[in-house]
C-alpha cells in the first residue's frame, strides 16, 4: 500500500521536488489506466514520465541487504 503525500497536494508541488517513490506509484497507477485518461491526465502522466527520464530512470544502481535495484512504493 501507498504511504505518501496524495496527489492533491502533489499538484501543488513541482516535479522535480516529487520523491522516485511517489514518481513511481503515480506513474505505476496512470499507466494502468491510460486509455481512460482524458487530456488533462495524459498531460500529467508525460509530466511523470519526463521527470523520471529526466532522473535517469527509477532504478538504483545496486542492490544492498535493504534494498533492491528497484524503487519500491509500499
Amino acid at each position: 500500500m501507498y504511504v505518501g503525500r496524495d496527489m492533491t497536494e502533489l499538484s501543488m508541488v513541482s516535479k522535480t521536488e516529487w520523491k522516485d517513490s511517489e514518481l513511481a506509484f503515480f506513474h505505476h497507477s496512470m499507466q494502468q489506466v491510460v486509455p481512460y485518461l482524458n487530456a488533462e491526465g495524459q498531460s500529467l502522466h508525460r509530466q511523470i514520465i519526463e521527470e523520471i527520464e529526466r532522473r535517469g530512470g527509477l532504478n538504483r544502481n545496486e542492490a544492498d541487504w535493504t534494498h533492491g535495484t528497484k524503487v519500491t512504493y509500499d
